[in-house]
């Protein structure tokens, strides 16, 4: 068997069963049925056969992982059973693989990623690597105290992130409760921590309604110096009004020109189902001008780090570059800008905004039958939406009224 490119990479789809793709001297991919994607190096130690973790791809390529397992082989001629290494048969690590914070909060991580949605999990990671790690990661997890982990919480207080701090709690507790769960700590240190953070209270992410506003924004947005994708990133996400992890992620398999559509699979959805969105003739045209741009790669909206969906902070940074502050506007706050003035316009059914919204139902049997039904209506709003917006780019003929003319 050929060992393993990145084109054979790109190319690999799941299946319907654990499938694994082998490269050389042991290491291999492995593909669960959701679409995540593990390297894996099988080797011998004292006569049994193990398995360790390399990382996930993409974010660990073939070169990287490679090196990765060349590093690992050199301990196991040696005799030394490498850290973090995999038990033979579930893939879940043991009791004695893990010596520190940071084994065991990869482990939970691997174990947790067949059913977060990437943007979340692109955030654990990025809150882990932030501030727990460099705190916490070299320490034995089975001693690590409450106020070693209070120290790393203060030190995030210290930058006024106080939801952050609840957030980055939030995350250490679950995996020192992961630990407990593989038998590496007997106890979580986070448990009696929440008391001892600066109180916060959640407050809704800045968005601009009044429809003079929202026209001027658009007209910014229009008229953006900066980066040909991050431009169209924040054109489609006022046109789309989806969520900004999963404008982020778009990939271009998911695009269907034909039938003018976004097929967002369930694994990156909140809700954890499929969703779609209805493509104005707007959100089209900025897909077909940004094609011969990014269409060669994986993500609609690629970052500058190759293989790299645009950042977190990507269109955030472009909203402070054109003078709107945390106060005003935020990557969020398009979502809510639509939902806002969709329902004040009052053109279209409340729970028909809210399909499109993909905000999750508590009746499921209601959920599934309103994402068939209301299509028809999704796609109206849809294209009203966007001539809507192009209205309020003329403040001077009262554009704000013309949602209601083009239904």
């Amino acid at each position: 068997m050929p060992p393993l490119t990145e084109i054979k990479l790109r190319s690999i789809k799941p299946g319907e069963k654990v499938q694994r793709y082998y490269d050389t001297l042991g290491m291999y991919l492995e593909v669960t049925p959701i679409g995540g994607k593990y390297w894996r190096l099988k080797y011998r130690i004292d006569g049994k056969e193990k398995r360790a973790a390399l990382g996930v791809w993409p974010d660990v390529s073939l070169k990287q992982a490679r090196e990765k397992r060349d590093e690992l082989r050199k301990q196991i001629s040696a005799g030394i059973s490498p850290s973090g290494r995999m038990a033979q048969g579930d893939g879940r690590p043991g009791k004695d693989d893990h010596k520190n914070f940071r084994d065991v909060a990869e482990s939970w991580r691997m174990n947790m990623g067949n059913v977060w949605a990437d943007s979340h999990a692109e955030t654990v990671k990025g809150r882990l690597e932030l501030d727990a790690y460099p705190a916490l990661g070299n320490l034995p997890i089975s001693e690590i105290t409450p106020q070693q982990v209070l120290a790393m919480l203060r030190k995030i207080e210290d930058r006024q992130a106080f939801e952050t701090a609840q957030r980055v709690l939030g995350i250490c507790s679950q995996v020192f409760r992961y630990g407990v769960a593989i038998g590496a700590v007997s106890s979580d240190p986070c448990r009696d921590l929440r008391g001892a953070l600066v109180p916060h209270t959640p407050t809704n992410l800045a968005a601009i309604t009044a429809p003079k506003e929202v026209g001027a924004l658009m007209l910014a947005i229009k008229d953006y110096k900066g980066s040909a994708v991050v431009r169209a990133a924040l054109k489609f996400s006022a046109l789309t009004f989806a969520r900004p992890g999963e404008i982020r992620h778009a990939e271009w398999g998911e695009i269907d020109f034909e039938g003018l559509e976004w097929r967002i699979p369930a694994e990156k959805m909140k809700a954890r189902r499929e969703h779609r969105v209805p493509l104005s003739r707007q959100a089209s045209e900025v897909l077909e001008g940004l094609h011969p741009l990014t269409g060669s790669g994986r993500y609609v909206f690629p970052g500058p780090r190759k293989g790299r969906p645009l950042s977190e902070n990507g269109v955030t940074s472009a909203l402070r570059r054109m003078g709107y502050t945390s106060e005003e506007m935020t990557a969020h706050g398009f979502r809510s800008m639509a939902s806002t003035l969709l329902n004040e316009l009052g053109e279209f059914r409340a729970d028909v905004i809210e399909a499109q919204l993909a905000h999750k139902s508590g009746d499921s049997i209601r959920a599934v039958y309103n994402r068939a039904a209301y299509m028809d209506e999704r796609r109206a709003l849809m294209q009203a939406w966007a001539d809507y917006l192009d209205g309020l780019m003329d403040l001077s003929t009262g554009a704000e009224s013309r949602l209601s003319k083009t239904c």
